[in-house]
């Protein structure tokens, strides 16, 4: 297997430890939190902080889309014409069905349990559409990403299979 930067699959993945762990982790021999990562704020960002989801208006929080003007931004999510029936969307699209629906479990009250019982489904979901990337895709880095995910999210799922053994 090819040895490739971990650019973009270790930024990705300290992103998500730093963002779910930065805000409740006291700084070490401190006791008090860390500053927050620089997040991007705007106009909407700040009109919603503070508010409950009651208080937030606009269609978006009705559970509708937004308007679009012709030529607008909605444009982006109109897939080319033939791409919803290509064969490797239909692979994603079944991928990220099966993941979705597998990660919705009974909620035993237990955060450990939770997590594993859900992180199981989500890195098979991550197997899976690796594995579709090197049946259909062609690009070499991505593919040599594909296959580093499929061996670390593998691992990762045997491990997480074995502490739920011990659980029992």
């Amino acid at each position: 297997m090819k040895t490739i930067p971990m650019g973009l699959l270790g930024a990705a993945m300290v992103a998500f430890a730093s963002v779910a762990t930065i805000a409740q982790t006291p700084a070490p021999g401190t006791g008090t939190t860390p500053a927050a990562p620089p997040t991007m704020h705007g106009p909407m960002h700040n009109q919603m902080m503070g508010q409950t989801p009651g208080q937030m208006q606009g269609p978006m929080m009705q559970g509708q889309r937004p308007a679009q003007a012709p030529g607008g931004h909605d444009q982006h999510a109109q897939p080319p014409r033939g791409a919803a029936n290509a064969p490797a969307t239909r692979a994603y699209r079944q991928a990220n069905e099966r993941m979705h629906r597998d990660m919705n479990i009974r909620y035993s009250g237990n955060a450990d349990r939770d997590f594993v019982a859900q992180m199981i489904p989500h890195h098979e979901g991550a197997v899976a559409m690796a594995r579709i990337v090197l049946q259909y895709g062609s690009d070499p880095e991505i593919r040599a990403l594909a296959e580093a995910v499929v061996a670390a999210q593998e691992r990762e799922i045997a491990q997480m299979r074995a502490w739920q053994q011990r659980q029992r």
